[in-house]
């Protein structure tokens, strides 16, 4: 409301001075909302924000849990759970201060590092800290499906902590703190615009999914998926049906009504008079971008079947997948883009899930949940979308100056050369690939030397549920699932496991035998060498 309004209108109004000095008090008022009112709306909206991306726990759980065989259920949702637990402490040690510690948005300084703020000392603004550390919890939790059914817990536990408190808050620092290096609110940008990612297909799912690519190279297929129980190479890699395809689409909704928490909360982050309509914009072009991407998936793929087999069908995968990956991909630039190239984006998208997807299995890599076509490589688009065509009005709305917009609106506007912006785009993507293969190439390397990182062939075969969530008790459950020999020789393993362990710890141990002779004493009559 505008006290002009008043003065424009008085004529025909007929106000009278004292009535019209008292409009202009209250317009006056009105228009000049004090700063602790919009400090309290933008916390409360803030949390909500953070709420609703910490809900995309539930949405990742429930697609993992759809997406994988009954035996491995409870594995894969205890998996997902202990992301959020792990980057609860892992944030509140040092990410969040490697992240966003000593930030200065009136310093001109570039730093590689936060230095302050660990264990939260002197934070005041908690809602920014719970958004920030949702967003890590969504990192690691891109991981957990794709190492499905053969993933060690230890292994797990320990790369989700990297990710979380070291790998992640850097690419963070360089990208969204206003002191790093790649920053778009830098006082001096790289090639003066810095790298534009709004709510993060780069910092969130392309560091999540190239993590998931370099695990799932490292720690090979699941059994079957590509050889038989020999070990020769199939001819046709053998899918494998996961326990629900129900979960599965449930997840879907999930994640996607949590994506609004993911994309608009991150327009509250700069808060000016165009606030309202950068959230809107982002939650309009988040939607778009779903939709289309889901539609080009589910349909390029009917295609595809016709014209190679003959026997078309709808495939709910893709389009579930397929609505996931134009949500990644749109999420750099929903809120500098228009809404024509939300509906662009996610057509690529679409496009670039269903080419992936069938890539992994072309080069024999098991995704479980086709995590890195999803998350890496339309994260990987987005960014690079973003490059193509921000607006030019867009992005003085949300950052205070549009020196050089995408590449397409450069053109319209005579100036083809300006690829400030996409270069910086493709810098950003380097710096996260690079950092993310430096640091995680060699820790997985490290965990497979360890023999920490694949599980037993035995366990996988019976199931992880089993070797990690009730032992033998559920063996019963999966007796039309898993043949009578390898349950058999999982609880002699077991039993035997659960004997050298009592003796290690010297229940019923005598003198300084050996375990051969302790196994031939219970009636096993095996010596350790043949265990």
């Amino acid at each position: 409301m505008k006290s002009s309004v008043y003065t424009d209108c008085e004529d025909l109004l007929g106000i009278d001075a004292e009535v019209k000095d008292l409009l202009k008090c209250v317009s006056s008022s009105i228009n000049s909302v004090p700063a602790g009112a919009v400090n309290f709306s933008r916390s409360v909206l803030l949390v909500i924000s953070a709420a609703l991306v910490f809900f995309m726990q539930a949405g990742f759980a429930m697609v993992c849990a759809g997406a994988v065989r009954k035996k491995n259920v409870q594995n894969t949702m205890l998996k997902n759970l202990l992301d959020a637990c792990g980057a609860v402490i892992a944030y509140f040690v040092v990410g969040f201060a490697f992240s966003f510690g000593g930030m200065d948005p009136e310093s001109t300084r570039t730093d590689f590092i936060g230095k302050e703020n660990f264990f939260l000392m002197g934070v005041e603004d908690y809602a920014f800290w719970l958004f920030q550390y949702a967003f890590s919890a969504a990192s690691a939790t891109i991981v957990a499906g794709a190492l499905a059914e053969r993933c060690q817990m230890a292994a797990y536990l320990c790369y989700s902590l990297m990710l979380t408190g070291w790998v992640y808050p850097i690419i963070v620092h360089a990208i969204w703190n206003v002191n790093g290096f790649l920053s778009a609110m830098h006082s001096d940008p790289l090639f003066g615009v810095g790298m534009i990612d709004f709510a993060g297909s780069g910092v969130v799912h392309v560091t999540g999914g190239l993590t998931a690519l370099f695990a799932t190279a490292i720690l090979g297929p699941r059994r079957g998926r590509f050889h038989d129980d020999s070990g020769r190479k199939l001819d046709t890699p053998k899918p494998i049906q996961g326990s629900s395809v129900a979960l599965q689409m449930l997840g879907t909704f999930i994640l996607w009504f949590g994506w609004y928490g993911f994309n608009c909360g991150s327009a509250l982050l700069v808060i000016n008079e165009y606030t309202g309509s950068i959230v809107a914009l982002a939650a309009v072009n988040t939607t778009m971008s779903a939709g289309v991407a889901g539609i080009t998936a589910l349909f390029v793929n009917l295609w595809y079947l016709e014209r190679t087999t003959g026997e078309p069908f709808f495939d709910l995968t893709y389009a579930m997948n397929g609505a996931l990956s134009g949500l990644v991909a749109v999420t750099a630039g929903c809120g500098v883009i228009e809404p024509w190239a939300a509906v662009t984006t996610g057509f690529v998208a679409g496009l670039i899930y269903m080419v992936g997807s069938r890539g992994l299995i072309m080069v024999r890599l098991d995704d479980a949940v086709d995590a890195i076509p999803v998350h890496l490589m339309n994260g990987v688009w987005g960014c690079t979308a973003v490059g193509l065509w921000a607006s030019p009005t867009r992005i003085s709305r949300y950052f205070g100056r549009a020196p050089h917009p995408g590449w397409f609106y450069a053109i319209r506007d005579g100036n083809p050369g300006d690829m400030r912006l996409l270069g910086a785009q493709l810098v950003g993507l380097l710096f996260i690939i690079g950092w993310v293969m430096s640091i995680m190439v060699p820790f997985f390397i490290w965990l497979d030397w360890k023999g920490w990182f694949r599980s037993d062939p035995l366990e996988e075969i019976v199931g992880l549920d089993t070797s990690y969530h009730g032992g033998l008790a559920l063996l019963n459950s999966y007796q039309d699932t898993v043949q009578p020999e390898y349950i058999t020789a999982f609880k002699k393993q077991r039993e035997e496991g659960n004997l050298r362990r009592r003796n290690n710890r010297g229940v019923g141990h005598v003198g300084t035998a050996g375990d051969s002779e302790v196994y031939e004493e219970s009636g096993h009559g095996v010596t350790e060498d043949a265990c």
